[in-house]
């Protein structure tokens, strides 16, 4: 017997690494709060091109993809779940953040941890990541996340 598909909702969240700065985007929804670029993962993509996407959308910066941090899978009371992958990333050009409001975002900015932690962010759990990383917590190789039936090598 078939059993019903889990509806799950995929997100790409990035940190964005530059010397000892950090990169954030206001958010142009809710509290309009500071936050890492992040974003869903669009039907048909890669979570690689998402978190590059995400971070173009919302910061206007392109990015080097370095690692991954974490993958978070959490079941919802509704029977569906949402699945969190963070990437560690550098910025690939010395091209501004974005400073003019769209859709997207409000702006974005290269941020030090001693400033982020006086303004005002969507979740603590910001401040954790970016504490996370300056102090040198494991990232993962890119190639931890793969497409399904893709080949397994050494290299």
């Amino acid at each position: 017997m078939a059993r019903t598909p889990i509806q799950t909702w995929t997100y790409a969240l990035v940190v964005v690494r530059l010397g000892r700065r950090f990169l954030v985007v206001r958010e142009n929804k809710g509290q309009q709060a500071w936050y890492l670029p992040a974003g869903r993962v669009e039907p048909g993509e890669t979570l690689h091109n998402a978190a590059r996407r995400e971070t173009m959308e919302e910061a206007g910066v392109a990015i080097n993809l370095e690692g991954v941090l974490r993958v978070e899978h959490t079941p919802q009371i509704d029977g569906s779940a949402r699945c969190r992958v963070f990437f560690v990333a550098t910025p690939a050009d010395d091209t501004a953040p974005k400073s003019v409001a769209d859709q997207e975002s409000i702006e974005a900015r290269w941020v030090t941890l001693e400033q982020m932690a006086q303004m005002e962010l969507r979740s603590p759990e910001v401040l954790e990541i970016f504490s996370y990383v300056a102090g040198g917590g494991p990232v993962y190789p890119l190639g931890i996340l793969a497409q399904e039936r893709q080949r397994f090598h050494l290299s």
